[in-house]
């Protein structure tokens, strides 16, 4: 064979891009190495549901878990309304205005109509 004054470093540049399987040979952290991240750092919130619990800081974005308190802030003023009482089922809340006329009322049965019976007959 022939003997080549070109240095490694060389020979490796004149290697077409194709040939090196779209491997960088110094890899960065830039476009070439966006490929190469796989692992999430956020994941389900066991409160809010949504994907924004930190692993690494075991906390979640959205909903501060595991603070006592909801985070909220009022610089948001539309996320708070997206959030607040209403937005869901309201399991609880929704019947109380109804009870509330009744006096908070349970457990008896409507006394019989006298006026409704008559007309009846």
């Amino acid at each position: 064979m022939f003997k080549s004054n070109l240095n490694l470093s060389m020979t490796l540049s004149l290697i077409p891009y194709s040939l090196c399987d779209g491997v960088s040979l110094s890899q960065g952290k830039g476009t070439g190495s966006f490929g190469k991240r796989r692992n999430k750092t956020h994941t389900l919130c066991v409160r809010c549901g949504r994907r924004s619990f930190h692993l690494q800081k075991s906390r979640c974005g959205s909903c501060g878990y595991p603070a006592a308190r909801i985070r909220k802030y009022n610089w948001s003023v539309k996320a708070i309304r997206r959030k607040t009482t209403g937005t869901g089922r309201m399991r609880y809340l929704r019947h109380v205005p109804r009870r509330f006329k009744n006096n908070f009322r349970e457990g008896t049965e409507a006394a019989p109509r006298k006026k409704a019976t008559a007309a009846a007959v």
